[in-house]
């Protein structure tokens, strides 16, 4: 690629980001130190970047605009076109293991973690848990995580460029509130897709004595000692991360704790599975009415295996239908997937799901699922994501690169996210016809005629996945520039895709 081509690319990725951050260019300017010209400059591609500016510029829109490792950017060669064969196995939920990461924090006896996921988001938690004074220590070939707390967190010693760079830091709010009168907690990061906003976990917390003072880079937290010993918490906003915080919390007071609408999507269950381990009684896991008979001084040593992904599984299953392919995925957790695969069935995709078997947790419902070549067509009604059990919001990204493979028109309605529904557009460098609504709706053409591309990776984790999957139906050569938001989510996601016949060499 020219390097003006290239400075071009990124400079419009830093205009897209700084947008979607609802920044201007001054205020961009002032954060990094440059001039408003100077901005202007490099995001329309005629100004010459140092590693150094791109570091500031992400630290500036909290996102990792480029990530630079030992051996430098990392990007992805697809020679797509390819038909896939074979069986994958799905491996942990990343969802559910940094939720786990820092539900650790409210046990002062040792937690092992196994089948941890070796992802950028799992490793952007550890560094912030070594920073405050956590063992932590790979196990069983690297497998495994062995995770003692010391008597006291260093609290003040966060490493804060880590925790920005995840949101997941925000649930180690309700873990250490309980433990720690007054802490501080920068701001966190994590994928770029609009203001989601971080009041509903403090609305929950504050119903355990928590109060938060705004500053400039980090909330400053002061806890005062609530005296109710139950209490009915009711979420206005039904999160998963913000149930987990409530649940941490909750789990760590001798109170009686009440939550209603509560997520009972498969994170929050695996938390919950963990918290029982711990000693402390739950009803009702698995629905939105959830009961937590909380302990004081939590010290349990502990071993939890963390179910399957379904987001993974969801990705292969995408893939197998793209690549036109019949594959197999193994160890699927089939709770969290009727709504999706009923969909698929709606369009006209055929498949065989094996009797259900349980996971190595001795909870989640897991299936096998083989595909079969299917004719596709496009569903009468939208496809809109709900909470659980309705269809997964981070599922349905992935029904965007399958409805181009389906006759007819379909309209994909994101109306969580702000901006996400704008990443799928990138789609049309790979010949997806789509017409974008607003932010949140987008309208995808099929039959698609996939074609290679040259792209650089949104800094959104499933949309990003879901360009990756048409470079590998397209036949002929893509690139696929700066994968690290992939690697946050995802663990060998290219190797495992070229155990199945996908051709996709790294470049770095």
């Amino acid at each position: 690629m020219e390097s003006s081509n290239y400075k071009l690319k990124i400079g419009e990725l830093i205009g897209q980001t700084r947008a979607w951050r609802q920044m201007t260019q001054a205020e961009l300017a002032k954060k990094i130190g440059t001039s408003q010209s100077a901005v202007n400059r490099i995001e329309n591609g005629n100004q010459n970047l140092s590693i150094e500016m791109i570091e500031k510029i992400s630290e500036a829109l909290h996102v990792e605009l480029l990530a630079f490792n030992k051996k430098g950017t990392v990007h992805f060669k697809i020679n797509g076109g390819r038909e896939l064969t074979g069986a994958i196995e799905i491996r942990s939920s990343k969802n559910a293991a940094v939720g786990l990461l820092c539900g650790c924090l409210i046990n002062k006896g040792r937690t092992t973690l196994k089948n941890v996921p070796h992802i950028e988001e799992v490793n952007r938690i550890v560094e912030v848990l070594e920073s405050i004074g956590v063992k932590l220590r790979w196990i069983n070939g690297g497998a495994d995580l062995e995770i003692t707390p010391p008597m006291k967190l260093k609290l003040d010693e966060m490493d804060v460029v880590a925790a920005k760079r995840t949101r997941s830091v925000l649930m180690m709010m309700g873990s250490i509130m309980n433990s720690y009168p007054k802490f501080k907690m920068p701001y966190a990061g994590g994928c770029n897709l609009g203001k989601r906003t971080v009041e509903p976990h403090l609305a929950g917390l504050r119903e355990f004595g928590l109060a938060i003072e705004t500053k400039n880079d980090f909330y400053q937290a002061t806890v005062t000692d609530s005296q109710v010993t139950e209490k009915i918490i009711v979420m206005t906003e039904r999160g998963d991360t913000v149930t987990e915080n409530i649940l941490f919390a909750a789990a760590s007071k001798e109170a009686i704790t009440h939550i209603h609408n509560a997520s009972p999507n498969y994170m929050v269950q695996d938390v919950c599975f963990y918290l029982q381990k711990l000693g402390v009684r739950i009803d009702g896991v698995g629905t939105t009415r959830l009961t937590v008979y909380g302990k004081a001084n939590i010290n349990q040593d502990v071993e939890y295996e963390i179910s399957e992904d379904p987001i993974e599984a969801m990705s292969f299953i995408a893939a197998g239908i793209v690549t036109d392919s019949e594959i197999e995925i193994r160890r699927a957790p089939i709770e969290f997937l009727e709504i999706e695969l009923e969909t698929l069935r709606a369009m006209g995709l055929k498949f065989d799901q094996s009797p259900v078997y349980l996971s190595r947790n001795g909870q989640t419902k897991l299936v096998d699922i083989k595909l079969y070549k299917s004719k596709l067509v496009a569903p009468i009604d939208k496809i809109h994501p709900m909470p659980f059990p309705g269809l997964n919001i981070d599922n349905l990204p992935f029904f965007a690169i399958i409805a181009a493979k389906a006759q007819g028109r379909t309209l994909i309605h994101d109306w969580v996210y702000e901006n996400r529904a704008i990443y799928l557009t990138e789609l049309s460098k790979l010949n997806v016809r789509n017409q974008l609504l607003d932010p949140h709706r987008i309208y995808i053409e099929g039959v698609s005629e996939f074609r290679p591309a040259e792209i650089v990776t949104p800094p959104a984790l499933r949309p990003a996945v879901v360009i990756m999957l048409g470079m590998l139906a397209a036949k002929g050569e893509s690139i696929l520039r700066n994968v690290y938001s992939i690697n946050r989510g995802y663990e060998d996601f290219a190797r495992r895709l070229n155990s199945l016949g996908a051709d996709i060499e790294l470049l770095y």
